[in-house]
C-alpha cells in the first residue's frame, strides 16, 4: 500500500535523513535554505542514476560524445545566450508573510460574478486550495481558474494570497535575475564580473567545433554533459525538486536544418523509454507540450516529461527544438565561424539543435518517490536493482560457529564489484527491515545449514521470497540481476 499524497513527502524526508540519503546543508548552524547534502546512500543512488544516463547516452551510442566544460565561463557567453538580459522571473511578494512567488506559478480562483474575493494558490497543489476554499466557505463551482499573469494588477486588492487570509497583500510583479554573480581576480569591479553557470548547455555550444573535430563526428551527432549549475531561485521548494545548486544531465543533438522535427520526435520517444530502465512506473509519467505563451525565446517546440509527485505533476525533463539560435548567437558575439561544412552536399550551415535536459536531483527525488512503498509490517524502497545504492547485504545468522567469518569472506569477495553491507547486529528480521528501507534488492544469510552444505539463504526484497544457493555462486547470482 503506497503512502497517501498528503503525508508521503513528510515520511520520505524523514526516511531520507534517518537512512542517510539526504541531509539539510549546514544543519548544525540551523541550515541554509534550499541547499542539501547527500549522505552515504544518497550519493550512491545519485551516482547510479548518473551512470545509467551516461551509459545509455554515450557508451551505447556512436553518435554522442562526452564533455565536461568549466563552470566559470567568459561573461560574453551569457550575453550571447541572452541570460544577462533576459534570464529573469517576474515575482510577487506577500507583504504580510514576506513569502515570494513566481507570478506564472500562482493560480487564482476568481468569482464568475466578477465581484468578491479571489484566492491564489501554488500551481500543481489542488489539495491546498481545496482546504483553503473550504475554510473560507467558498462554493468552488461559482469560481473560474486563471493564472495570476491573467489578472490585472488593479485587481490585486481582491486577491487572498496563498499563505494568508487577508486580501490585498500581494505586490505587483517585479523582475529578478536568476544568475549568481561573482568576481574573478583580486579586484571587485565590473570588469571582473563572472557568473556561475545557470545551465550546462552553453559549454556544449561553445565547444561544438572542438568536439566535432577531435571526435571526427559528422551530423547528426550529440554532445552530452553532466555538471553543476546554479540559479538564484527566488521560490525554491518541494525538498530537492527546486534548489539553487543542482546537477544537470544535458545532451545537445546537432542536426541539419529541416531534419530537426524528425529528430525531435525521435528523442521524445528515446527519453521516455529510458525512464523504464530507471524503473519509473509508466502511469506516473506524461508529456506536457509548451504552448506558444510558454515557449522559451530560443525554442521552436518544447515538451516536458512530467512525473506525478505527491505535490502534483511537475517537470523532470525538457526536450526542446532550439533551432540554430544558440550557435547563431555565439557566432555573432564571438566573430568565429561556427558553420558546419557538409562534405556530401557541399553546403555550409548553422546546425539546428535538439536538446534533452534533466536534473540529477529531480531524478533522485523521482526515483525515491516512485520506489517508496508502505506495507503492513515494513517500509520498502522498491528501486530498480540497477540504481539501488546498496546492491546486497550479507548476514551471519548468529555471531558464533564460524558464521561471521564465512559472511565476511562473502562480503569481501562481492566488494570487488558491488556496494555491499555487512550486518551482524540484532535479529535477522530487523536487519531485513533496515535493508528494505534503503532499497537493498538481495540479502544473503549464513546459517547452520551453510556449515553443512555450503549454501546460503537469499532473500529477495520485493516479494520477500527466499531460496538457497551455493555460497560460491553469490557473485554470479548478483551479476545476473543487478548489473
Amino acid at each position: 500500500m503506497a503512502a497517501t499524497p498528503d503525508n508521503m513527502m513528510d515520511k520520505l524526508v524523514s526516511l531520507c535523513k534517518r537512512r542517510g540519503f539526504i541531509f539539510q546543508s549546514s544543519e548544525i548552524y540551523g541550515g541554509i535554505n534550499s541547499c542539501y547534502d547527500y549522505g552515504p546512500m544518497g550519493i550512491e543512488l545519485k551516482k547510479n542514476i548518473r551512470e545509467l544516463w551516461w551509459k545509455s547516452m554515450v557508451y551505447e551510442r556512436d553518435d554522442v560524445e562526452g564533455l565536461d566544460a568549466s563552470i566559470l565561463m567568459h561573461p560574453k557567453v551569457w550575453e550571447a545566450s541572452g541570460h544577462v538580459e533576459g534570464f529573469t522571473d517576474p515575482m510577487v511578494d506577500c507583504r504580510e508573510t514576506k513569502n515570494r512567488y513566481r507570478e506564472d506559478q500562482l493560480m487564482v480562483y476568481t468569482p464568475k460574478s466578477g465581484e468578491g474575493l479571489m484566492y491564489a494558490f501554488p500551481e500543481g497543489n489542488p489539495d491546498y486550495i481545496a482546504r483553503k476554499l473550504k475554510k473560507a466557505k467558498v462554493d468552488i463551482s461559482q469560481y473560474e481558474l486563471h493564472c495570476l499573469t491573467e489578472i490585472d494588477t488593479a485587481e490585486y486588492s481582491r486577491i487572498v494570497g496563498p499563505d494568508t487570509t487577508t486580501p490585498g497583500t500581494l505586490t505587483e510583479p517585479r523582475l529578478f535575475n536568476l544568475m549568481f554573480k561573482t568576481f574573478m581576480g583580486p579586484v571587485e569591479s565590473d570588469a571582473n564580473i563572472v557568473y556561475l553557470r545557470p545551465e550546462t548547455a552553453q559549454g556544449i555550444y561553445v565547444n561544438f567545433h572542438n568536439v566535432r573535430e577531435a571526435s571526427r563526428q559528422k551530423l547528426p551527432f550529440g554532445i552530452a554533459q553532466i555538471g553543476k549549475a546554479f540559479r538564484n531561485e527566488i521560490t525554491p521548494g518541494n525538498y530537492i525538486f527546486r534548489t539553487r545548486e543542482f546537477e544537470q544531465m544535458e545532451m545537445q543533438y546537432f542536426v541539419k536544418p529541416g531534419s530537426d522535427e524528425e529528430f525531435f520526435e525521435y528523442w521524445k520517444a528515446e527519453r521516455l523509454k529510458w525512464y523504464d530502465r530507471l524503473g519509473i512506473c509508466k502511469e506516473h509519467l506524461q508529456f506536457h507540450q509548451h504552448g506558444e505563451n510558454e515557449l522559451a525565446h530560443y525554442a521552436k517546440a518544447a515538451f516536458d516529461i512530467q512525473y506525478k509527485f505527491p505535490f502534483g505533476w511537475s517537470e523532470i525533463e525538457g526536450i526542446h527544438n532550439r533551432t540554430d539560435f544558440d550557435l547563431q548567437r555565439h557566432e555573432e558575439f564571438s566573430k568565429k565561424n561556427l558553420k558546419y561544412f557538409d562534405q556530401e552536399s557541399g553546403e555550409k550551415y548553422i546546425p539546428f539543435v535538439v536538446e534533452t535536459s534533466t536534473g540529477v536531483d529531480r531524478l533522485l527525488l523521482t526515483t525515491l518517490s516512485d520506489a517508496y512503498t508502505e506495507e503492513e509490517e515494513r517500509v520498502v524502497l522498491r528501486f530498480n536493482p540497477t540504481v539501488a545504492p546498496m546492491k546486497a547485504a550479507v548476514f551471519p545468522l548468529v555471531k558464533k560457529d564460524g558464521m561471521p567469518e564465512i559472511a565476511q569472506n562473502i562480503t569481501a569477495g562481492l566488494r570487488n564489484k558491488f556496494r555491499v553491507f555487512y550486518d551482524e547486529s540484532g535479529a535477522v528480521g530487523r536487519r531485513y527491515r533496515r535493508q528494505d528501507e534503503i532499497g537493498t534488492p538481495y540479502c544473503f544469510t549464513v546459517d547452520s545449514q551453510t556449515l553443512e552444505d555450503g549454501t546460503v539463504t537469499v532473500r529477495e526484497r520485493d516479494s520477500m521470497a527466499q531460496e538457497r544457493i551455493s555460497k560460491d555462486k553469490v557473485m554470479e547470482y548478483l551479476e545476473e540481476r543487478v548489473v
